[in-house]
């Protein structure tokens, strides 16, 4: 195994923490405002915490035993990991409570806090510094991470305004590039396909491991989310004439949350 100083895991574990509990409190949240009972939404809060952190746990696990290496040091399930990770995710966002919550009036600009946490990409930063990680894969990925963690706050803040939807939606969409790009990396160098010195060998080894595994994957599902509510509310704005007011923007978030929830309870 790679040798990871301590407050590296400490800043890694703290991301990952702060990650899920804003998660779960996200949908939480939303569940409240979809008009679900305290119970409900409680309970769905607790369940994805559970949840989350179950995978964090089994996920960092399988890499402390160098689960994610082959014998040669080429990258063998990660791939499939986040994959089978994000998959698993974004089905999740079809269950009738979670559907409800997501798409509950009030909720767009929720969905963009959990990406704060994201300025832990700064551990990338560091690794590159100790001589743990390339630059070729630690620049792009640190300082994107970083970027998108602070300009989340201000973009949430823009949205609970009822403004800024075309910057979220270039948010998102970076912050989806981000992530695609950093994972390409990763597992280009970890087959060889791109050899750099030092390796990438650290990014398939606990802590970091988890980054790519579990909060890459949640990350997506949120910005895939919210590209999807921002565009079932510029539909909703085009097929609406009139003024584009906060309370005008504010029925149509409405609008929007009704149709998904008609649509959740039919699939269901």
């Amino acid at each position: 195994m790679v040798d990871v100083p301590a407050f590296i895991w400490v800043l890694t574990l703290a991301g990952i923490t702060g990650l899920t509990g804003m998660t779960s409190f996200v949908l939480y949240r939303g569940a409240k405002l979809a008009g679900a009972t305290r119970r409900s939404a409680v309970g769905l809060g607790a369940a994805t915490a559970a949840v989350l952190g179950a995978w964090f746990t089994a996920t960092g696990v399988i890499a402390a035993h160098d689960g994610y290496l082959s014998g040669h040091g080429h990258i063998s399930f990660l791939p499939f990991a986040f994959a089978g990770s994000l998959i698993a995710f974004l089905a999740a966002t079809r269950i009738p409570l979670v559907s409800r919550a997501l798409h509950a009036p009030g909720m767009l600009h929720r969905l963009e806090w959990p990406h704060a946490f994201r300025v832990v990409g700064i551990v990338f930063l560091i690794m590159m510094a100790l001589g743990r990680l390339p630059a070729l894969f630690a620049l792009p990925a640190g300082l994107g991470d970083i970027a998108t963690g602070l300009a989340a706050p201000f973009v949430a803040r823009r949205l609970a305004r009822g403004t800024g939807h075309r910057l979220a939606v270039r948010f998102n969409l970076f912050g989806m590039l981000d992530l695609v790009t950093a994972l390409t990396l990763a597992l280009l160098m970890g087959a060889h396909v791109i050899d750099v010195t030092p390796s990438a060998r650290a990014i398939t080894e606990a802590p970091l491991a988890l980054i790519p595994t579990a909060a890459v994957p949640l990350l997506l599902t949120l910005h895939i989310t919210s590209l999807r509510r921002l565009k079932a509310l510029e539909r909703g704005r085009k097929g609406t004439a009139g003024s584009t007011t906060p309370n005008t923007e504010a029925a149509l978030v409405h609008s929007a949350a009704s149709a998904a929830h008609n649509d959740s309870r039919s699939a269901s």
